[in-house]
């Protein structure tokens, strides 16, 4: 049996990662393909830990707790998740995955160098990474209209500005223009991910 596909997708709150990851898994799964979709954090207990975090603020945790809560997390998501299904042959759409952290808490002042060579050490690379971008102004806009509770830390708009260049600046990511409608960006994130599937 043939190793799998990964394929994961990244960028900037807003910028609909979420949205396009959902099509794509649907798109790829009625060609007859397996699909496993899933993200990072996970829905597990690091995961969960993660979130709470997120919504509750980050001035009680440190860059370096919220970071071995990442790993924790990563760990047990590739394990359990992502590496049975590669093994399979199944085709794994991600939402976010180590990428997120260099960019991310890169901007919590952590050296983004070794974020990524750590990131390197626990997860696979991906067939295909894809930055689904949008600028920050743009993004900003989208998460106030879709949301009642007030923003993340990182939800600002200087921040994803920078955040966003990081994404940009990642080895081999293939750029997936978020502007137009769920429709066009679905159009332009299968025309690259096509040739990684054999298509």
């Amino acid at each position: 049996m043939t190793r799998g596909v990964l394929i994961v997708l990244e960028g900037i709150d807003g910028s609909g990662k979420t949205t396009l990851s959902k099509n794509l898994a649907a798109a790829i799964a009625a060609t007859g393909r397996e699909v496993v979709l899933t993200r990072e954090p996970t829905d597990g207990p690091y995961g969960r830990q993660i979130r709470a975090i997120a919504a509750q603020g980050r001035d009680g945790v440190t860059a370096e707790e919220e970071l071995a809560l990442f790993m924790a997390d990563r760990k047990e998501h590739v394990a359990q998740v992502v590496l049975p299904a590669l093994e399979r042959g199944a085709v794994v759409v991600q939402d976010r995955s180590y990428f997120s952290t260099v960019a991310y808490q890169g901007e919590r002042g952590l050296d983004r160098a070794e974020l990524l060579a750590m990131g390197e050490q626990v997860a696979p690379r991906p067939d295909v990474l894809l930055v689904v971008d949008l600028p920050a102004e743009d993004a900003v806009a989208r998460i106030h209209a879709a949301r009642d509770h007030g923003q993340d830390d990182f939800e600002q708009v200087d921040a994803l500005a920078r955040i966003r260049q990081v994404f940009l600046g990642f080895a081999g990511a293939q750029v997936v223009d978020a502007r137009g409608t769920p429709a066009e960006t679905l159009a332009l994130a299968l025309a690259l991910v096509r040739p990684a599937l054999g298509e």
